[in-house]
């Protein structure tokens, strides 16, 4: 046993630092496709050297001051759902497993207010507050398998973000442990002038400048009335258009899914027309607001020619919005995919998706090349790319990959759209993050990294671009 290892153990207990085979090799990576892959042929990264999993913020602390003591880089790990590489570990780390914090630390139901230890299960998250007549609002795809600690280190997005906003809108305030050790708890009030708001140091900062222990929500009152449109999208540019319409005129459709024709056959093909896609639409909220929104929008349909579409497509999306493959049953048959997302101005987004598709079909070896929209806002809109191949040689399967991811960025930024929406940055992104921030903004960020973590033990690898 290494001295780390050794010291972990005095400072919490033996069966909080785990160093059994099993333990170790679950938790090498997320669910990176790029990682899959590189199990899948055999080609494994190392087990961290021990699991330490705390139960309070205060063991985190002691955690990551130990760490820094002895110089051994730190690897924060919520559940494991993210999809960028934001948790690749080698044999020297210690991976700090954020698990056994699970606690419900306060629902405020005067204030519409709810707490929790960073490692819960973000659906058990959504249901202790509905028996109680609440939502948190926010539901990623990977809301069963992802923790809310990791929605806010990877500044996460859901599905009915178009009128609940995204992460950083739900989020009240933020304790974590930084890289020395200090815990700190960012924010107080409904809104504040406090100087720069310091919670947005950790969101999205993917567990490189400090430890998420708690979050503190804010949360919403059950709907009144829910009801469903969709429409038929003949022309994609009109669907954009149908859409900007519609939020620009100061409605919010919780959720506003616009799909491309192919998208539309594989998701929806009992509802599916010839290359023509579809657009689905969620809404909710009081009755009267929710009457009233239905009204605004078949009047800007009429004046956009829509047809109606079977409502069933929506119930559809709702029964399997959360359904999260299983990469092992595509690298079986050789097939390398990913989904990417990006966002745009409206002016924007139109060439964006022309781009992107295009450069996606010059691939040789390509199964798919699709799309659909899955978050609106009155200035612009996120665009969901997937992209699939099978090589004639499995061993040219990362390049495949590579090049996929390649050709999404380099479209995007060519057409003046933001590389990253909601899944993060990790270690696919990272050396296109210049695209977003430019030179000086990626200088910024790596003198907070300096500053904050000058060792730079903080899950090294992740985010900031290769030197």
């Amino acid at each position: 046993m290494t001295d780390i290892v050794k010291q972990l153990a005095a400072a919490l207990s033996a069966d909080q630092v785990l160093t059994d085979d099993a333990t170790r090799d679950s938790r090498r990576h997320d669910y990176w496709m790029r990682s899959w892959l590189a199990d899948h042929q055999d080609n494994k990264n190392p087990s961290p050297l021990c699991v330490v999993q705390p139960h309070t913020t205060q063991e985190v602390s002691d955690v990551v001051k130990l760490c820094r003591k002895t110089g051994t880089a730190l690897v924060p790990f919520g559940l494991g759902s993210g999809v960028c590489g934001g948790v690749q570990t080698s044999a020297d780390q210690v991976l700090l497993d954020m698990g056994k914090m699970t606690n419900m630390v306060s629902l405020d139901e005067t204030n519409l207010l709810v707490t929790f230890q960073a490692g819960r299960n973000g659906l058990e998250a959504e249901n202790m507050v509905a028996e109680k007549g609440f939502t948190i609002g926010h539901w990623p795809q990977s809301i069963a398998v992802s923790s809310v600690g990791g929605w806010v280190a990877t500044r996460a997005s859901g599905q009915f973000s178009t009128a609940n906003g995204n992460i950083e809108d739900i989020i009240y305030t933020i304790e974590a442990v930084l890289p020395d050790g200090t815990i700190i708890n960012t924010g107080k009030g409904p809104r504040a002038a406090a100087g720069p708001d310091l919670r947005h140091i950790l969101l999205g900062s993917e567990g490189t400048m400090g430890v998420i222990t708690q979050v503190t929500f804010k949360i919403l009152r059950k709907a009144e009335k829910v009801a469903h449109t969709a429409y038929h999208i003949a022309d994609i540019p009109k669907g954009f258009d149908f859409q900007r319409e519609i939020l620009q005129s100061g409605w919010r459709p919780p959720v506003m899914r616009q799909y491309d024709a192919l998208e539309t056959k594989r998701n929806f093909p009992d509802q599916a027309k010839d290359d023509v896609g579809m657009l689905i639409m969620v809404h909710e909220g009081p009755t009267s607001r929710v009457d009233a929104e239905l009204a605004a929008i078949q009047k800007i349909a009429t004046e956009y020619s829509l047809e109606e579409a079977d409502t069933e497509a929506v119930s559809r999306w709702l029964d399997q919005r959360n359904h999260v493959p299983t990469w092992t049953e595509f690298l079986d048959n050789g097939i390398i995919l990913d989904t990417v997302e990006i966002s745009a101005n409206w002016d924007r987004i139109g060439d964006v998706y022309d781009a992107a598709i295009a450069a996606i079909k010059e691939m040789p070896n390509m199964l798919n090349a699709s799309a659909h929209s899955s978050h609106g806002y009155a200035n612009g809109l996120n665009l969901y790319f997937t992209f699939a191949g099978r090589p004639e040689e499995s061993a040219d399967m990362a390049k495949v990959y590579d090049a996929g991811w390649k050709a999404i960025m380099e479209a995007t930024a060519a057409q003046g759209g933001s590389v990253a929406h909601h899944h993060g940055i990790g270690r696919v992104r990272k050396n296109y993050l210049e695209h977003d921030l430019g030179a000086g903004g990626i200088g910024l960020l790596r003198a907070l990294k300096a500053a904050l973590d000058p060792d730079n033990l903080m899950n090294p690898g992740v985010l900031l671009p290769d030197a």
